[in-house]
């Protein structure tokens, strides 16, 4: 078995290893594969960067809490002034998702709140009717935020049962809109007073001479310069787990609205003579379709926990290469990284990490050019659904182990990997709570789902043929797919409940091995067109992905017939060949994630100044050590 290539000697360039130098031409190549062609690049990524890496965007010693909320409302504006059109913007779901990708590791309520204003907010303003009366010059000069308020103090994933109403006023042509018990306050809205005057789109039941039409989404002007306006009342939350934003319980007291305050579309429109008319056969349908937008948040909270994971495994590997420990040799020293249990989980999620950003880029492609069929939509949606949970879930768990393998320092928010920790709870839960999301998927598929076909090749192929490993991927997914439906149909007839219970843990277990196929898939299709140059480390980057993914499944392929025995022994030395290859290629695999220097260079341990960032201010003299204080200067607590 291969060892990685690391010298008993200390190294001072933190992106520069003993036996593990970058290769020039393998970057770029690199680049390429996880952000596109230049053009791509250009288009969807470069802004971004570059942003980042301006004065305003650096880090900045910013207390905890309204001072944070205030910088990024800050932060938005100036984003906001850098756009060329933010209509543009708002209708493209590519460029939505890159800039939670890039923003994220910076700035977390900055990402909240801008997706908030340019996707929930402006992108449903532009997905429905265009209204006389509707001017968007002040949500786009950012003189009004947008936010958007659906979910309810008791109506959570089950947002079709919101109890706020928006009753149709035929003498004034308008909707009132209500709050009708407490339980109905819309729950975490950035309603705040930061970032000027908020204008909210709410979801609320229409409701026309006592008949419910369903959930529509209506424009509602909350706050002005003074607070919040007649009939609205905005009560502060509490300060909650990362992401730092103006969360607020919201209610409304009777507020009159415009007749175009409602959005319609072909989901539904009311005429003037008081009459709905609609092309989408229930109000469960009628209702996901006023808020769609939220399945292009699914591929923005995606897209912000691959930049946190991406950003977390370029300091947490740069930082294990500058630190030195004692060496197998007296007098001699190592980088941490040479150990095999420190570089062991950080190489396995670097090829996560390749494998869900290629999975990301696919998924937000399928999406782009959602096929105009119903079948076909609900296919993509399902997908983004799907990717969206098995790439925040796997990216918490990621972020979590670059947090541990900086130790103690990683703890200093100077550091950022407790902070990134943290945010990382918010994409699991926001735009649809992961396992809600993949309860609805495995459901649906179920009912409707193409696993891929077994395959007639012998099950005693090697292990390093990437071919095999796909097959066992998909045959993972096929054997909890199959004993899903089994007990589906086993279960008693009679009791929906009792029979989805029966079929949930594998249904569940087979989204998960839907998603992993696809990432490997994505990972193998760019390993074979790929450079030259590159080809080779992004196929064992696959290599490394599929089997520590069919090694969790080892057991159910043995059974199944598509493993041999002596494959099954030799899994785990197949994976330690491939993560000692790998780990010399550590440092070139986190530089092609192309974070600006200027953005790592505000993160002590990610470069030679490991200590900094310890103390309040590195500029002030080292305070002494109270017993090195004269007795007669020490405080009378340390004299007793």
């Amino acid at each position: 078995m291969r060892e990685p290539h690391f010298r008993d000697e200390p190294t001072e360039d933190p992106r520069r290893a003993p036996g593990s130098p970058v290769a020039p031409t393998t970057v770029p190549g690199l680049k390429r594969v996880l952000f596109g062609p230049t053009a791509e690049y250009d288009r969807e990524h470069r802004p971004w960067r570059a942003l980042l890496a301006t004065e305003p965007f650096r880090a900045r010693a910013v207390p905890d809490g309204a001072d944070r909320v205030a910088l990024s409302y800050q932060r938005l504006h100036l984003l906001n002034d850098d756009l060329d059109s933010a209509l543009e913007l708002a209708a493209d779901p590519a460029r939505l998702a890159s800039l939670h990708e890039w923003t994220a590791p910076v700035d977390s309520g900055l990402t909240t709140i801008a997706g908030i204003h340019y996707n929930l907010f402006l992108g449903s303003l532009l997905d429905h009717d265009r209204q006389p009366g509707r001017e968007l010059g002040d949500y786009l000069a950012l003189r009004r935020v947008g936010t958007f308020l659906c979910t309810e103090l008791d109506h959570g994933n089950d947002a079709g049962a919101l109890r706020t109403t928006a009753t149709y006023d035929p003498a004034a042509d308008g909707f009132v809109l209500h709050t009708p018990d407490p339980g109905a306050r819309k729950f975490m809205p950035n309603t705040g007073g930061y970032g000027g005057p908020k204008t909210g789109l709410v979801a609320a039941r229409l409701v026309v001479d006592g008949d419910d039409h369903g959930v529509f989404l209506f424009l509602t002007p909350l706050t002005d310069a003074s607070g919040p306006l007649p009939g609205v009342t905005v009560r502060p939350l509490t300060e909650k787990y990362g992401s730092p934003v103006d969360h607020c319980l919201t209610s409304f007291e009777h507020v009159r609205l415009p007749r175009h305050a409602m959005l319609a579309g072909e989901h539904g429109r009311l005429g003037a003579d008081g009459v709905l008319t609609s092309a989408v056969g229930n109000r469960r349908r009628r209702f996901l379709r006023s808020i769609d937008r939220v399945t292009t948040g699914k591929l923005c909270m995606s897209a912000a926990t691959l930049g946190a994971v991406r950003a977390a495994l370029a300091i947490a590997v740069r930082y294990s290469h500058h630190r030195g420990i004692s060496g197998a040799r007296g007098g001699t020293r190592v980088p941490v990284f040479a150990h095999r249990s420190h570089h062991g989980p950080l190489v396995s999620a670097l090829a996560a990490s390749y494998a869900m950003t290629l999975l990301h880029r696919e998924t937000v492609r399928m999406f782009r050019v959602r096929p105009a069929d119903a079948r076909g939509r609900e296919r993509a949606e399902r997908m983004a659904a799907v990717a969206k949970g098995w790439v925040t879930w796997n990216g918490r768990r990621i972020l979590i182990e670059c947090r541990e393998r900086c130790g103690a320092r990683a703890l200093f928010p100077a550091n950022r990997l407790a902070t990134l920790c943290a945010d990382s709870e918010g994409p699991i839960t926001a735009e649809g709570d992961n396992l809600a999301v993949w309860v609805k998927a495995g459901a649906e598929m179920l009912l409707d789902h193409d696993s891929a076909p077994p395959s007639d090749a012998p099950a005693g192929r090697p292990l390093t043929d990437p071919g095999f490993l796909g097959d066992l991927l998909a045959s993972v997914e096929r054997v909890h797919l199959h004993r899903a439906r089994r007990r589906l149909r086993q279960a008693p007839p009679g009791d929906p409940l009792g029979r989805w219970n029966a079929a949930a843990p594998h249904a569940l277990r087979a989204v998960a091995a839907f998603a992993q196929r696809r990432a490997g898939e994505a990972l193998l299709g760019a390993a074979r067109t790929a450079e030259p140059d590159t080809g080779p480390l992004l196929l064992d980057l696959y290599r490394l992905f599929a089997l520590e993914r069919i090694g969790e499944h080892a057991g159910d392929l043995l059974a199944e017939g598509r493993l041999t025995g002596d494959q099954t022994t030799a899994l785990p030395d197949a994976v330690e060949e491939l993560i000692a290859s790998l780990a010399g290629q550590a440092l070139t695999l986190v530089e092609a994630f192309d974070l600006p220097e200027e953005v790592l260079a505000d993160v002590p341990i990610a470069g030679p100044r490991i200590h900094a960032g310890l103390v309040a201010s590195d500029t002030r003299p080292p305070r002494r050590f109270p017993l090195d204080v004269p007795r007669a200067e020490r405080p009378a607590a340390l004299t007793r």
